[in-house]
């Protein structure tokens, strides 16, 4: 085994929460070691990829937009939505109502004074599941970094690379974590293997040759490793029986590196694990035309006006409607007995509804580019989804309805479909657009929406008739099952401390161990319950790598 490195502080991932608790133990005058199995063109992890939305309270872009938001609502949101109903949910209650006052308070001061800056529209995601005390946002409250997810990580990329030149900060890529190592109890570093270096860009799937060992004796370990969304073999063993069956074919929505290993290895050295079958998963992935890792997809971040249909071509139930309740859809469709549903729409709704995640389907934002962005209310839907209509598997284009749903048989499973079946369904909802009022709940909505400046600007179309002509042509889309984010994780206290498994009932600490991002729920194994509210997973890593990094820190 190779000498062994020594240092005050050992983190492994360097995703931004890893990145986040580097900083911030250096910055308290610690020497940090930050290891990861992937090649230093990787580093920022999944947050790279992200759109960088971020979930904040009463924001100066709320008011602005004529939104008034508070902490008491964004609560009645948060547990409305988490649904905590476990013994085990006493820390991710407490990190909930800690995280809830971070976005309500310092966040958005502490990010701008690092020079991270704001789309002005606030979006509106997750609208809810219809329920004042249920799930989902009564306002808007994802805010959109100007430069993505990049942006995001930019201010702590720039801090760790400052801390690196004063050899504070030391980065071990291709380094492997195989086991934490402890002594009395208490973590004091941990060992792994060693990987041949890789050119692989960013994203691609790297070599696991193992070249050699190492090892890092440590005051304190920081895990910071992500969740379970690469790896579809765990995401379908731990798919709980309330959502349904696991799909048999899923488009992952993150690299295959993140693979839950390190979730795992805490546990083998006595960390507890609590809420594994609490996951995020989405109904509105793409197949990735032009794939970065193995089944890339790309998810559709949707107005509210497609048609939602299942792959028998009957209409999704109320409040089941395009960016309202991930999960209510998602446990929906899986009783239907097919791995897929289609959005049915008009060009005039993909040009000012559809957008995609992903800091490289949206370049004019992650370029910060003005001119590129004001190209988004020209006519025409933007650049990237263009493309995906072009060449994509999952798109219909047709200019008559019988035409949409052949090309639907031929994209899902053959003589699914019928036009009149699906005539009858659009029909019955067009009926409703004639009036200013009606019974049809989705309509209502929609008009109801357009009274926020934001939607009525960028985000929702008009009301108009499906069939209408002078809206086509008509387009169906292919929804498909996107794996994305892990909501249970690493039980921690709010130090971002790990708690023993050998006596829960206790709630003892393991020593020198800590957890922060996706790896610990985002905080406590799980603070956000249930549901996600959107704008929450980087946030999650902002707060929790920061806890974990200051409290690592202090040891």
């Amino acid at each position: 085994m190779a000498d062994a490195v020594t240092t005050d502080v050992c983190v492994v991932g360097a995703g931004l929460a890893g990145l986040v608790a580097a900083v911030e133990a250096a910055d308290a005058g610690r020497d940090v070691v930050v290891l990861d199995q992937e090649p230093p063109q990787s580093l920022g992890g999944q947050a790279h990829w992200s759109l960088g939305g971020l979930f904040l309270v009463g924001s100066p872009e709320q008011r602005r937009m004529g939104v008034r938001d508070s902490l008491a609502l964004a609560r009645q949101d948060w547990f409305g939505s988490a649904q905590f109903d476990r013994a085990e949910d006493f820390w991710p209650r407490q990190w909930a109502e800690a995280y809830l006052d971070f976005a309500a308070g310092e966040k958005r001061a502490w990010l701008h004074g690092m020079g991270v800056r704001f789309f002005p529209v606030v979006g509106w995601a997750e609208r809810g599941d219809g329920r004042a005390d249920g799930h989902g946002n009564s306002v808007p409250r994802f805010h959109l970094v100007w430069g993505t997810g990049p942006g995001v990580l930019a201010p702590f990329i720039r801090r760790a690379r400052a801390h690196a030149d004063a050899a504070r900060i030391r980065f071990l890529f291709r380094h492997r974590v195989d086991e934490v190592l402890t002594h009395d109890g208490a973590a004091t570093g941990v060992r792994g293997s060693l990987l041949a270096p890789s050119p692989a860009p960013r994203g691609k799937a790297t070599s696991r040759e193992a070249v050699g060992e190492f090892a890092v004796e440590a005051g304190a370990v920081v895990i910071a490793s992500g969740g379970i969304g690469g790896n579809s073999e765990l995401v379908r063993r731990m798919w709980p029986a309330r959502l349904g069956s696991a799909p048999a074919t899923m488009v992952a929505g993150v690299p295959a590196h993140v693979d839950g290993r390190m979730l795992g290895i805490a546990e083998a050295a006595g960390a507890r694990v609590i809420n594994g079958d609490r996951m995020w998963h989405y109904t509105e992935g793409l197949r990735n035309w032009d794939p970065i890792w193995e089944d890339h997809g790309i998810r559709i971040l949707p107005g509210p006006s497609s048609v939602w249909l299942d792959a028998l071509g009957r209409r999704l139930p109320a409040p089941l409607f395009p960016g309202f309740d991930t999960l209510g859809a998602l446990r929906y469709l899986r009783g239907t007995g097919y791995d897929y549903s289609w959005f049915v729409l008009t060009q005039s709704i993909i040009e000012k509804e559809f957008a995609l995640s992903g800091s490289e389907q949206n370049p004019d934002l992650t370029g910060k580019d003005l001119r590129l962005l004001a190209s988004r209310v020209r006519g025409g839907a933007p650049g990237p989804v263009e493309a995906f209509k072009e060449h994509g598997a999952d798109f219909v284009v047709a200019d008559s309805l019988g035409e949409l749903v052949d090309g639907m048989n031929r994209v899902g499973e053959p003589g699914l479909l019928s036009e009149a079946a699906v005539r009858s369904v659009l029909e019955a909802r067009d009926a409703e657009i004639e009036n200013a009022f009606g019974k049809d709940a989705q309509i209502t909505f929609l008009r109801a929406h357009r009274r926020y400046l934001g939607d009525r600007l960028i985000r929702t179309a008009a009301p108009h008739r499906i069939l209408d002509p002078k809206h086509g042509p008509l387009i169906a889309v292919r929804l498909n099952i996107l794996t994305r984010k892990t909501l249970g994780g690493l039980e921690t206290d709010l130090s971002g401390r790990c708690l023993s498994s050998a006596d829960p009932a206790r709630g003892a600490v393991i020593p020198g161990l800590f957890a922060a991002g996706e790896a610990a729920g985002f905080g406590g194994g799980g603070m956000m319950g249930y549901n996600a509210l959107e704008g929450t997973f980087l946030g999650g890593c902002l707060f929790s790598g920061r806890v974990a990094g200051r409290a690592a820190a202090s040891r």
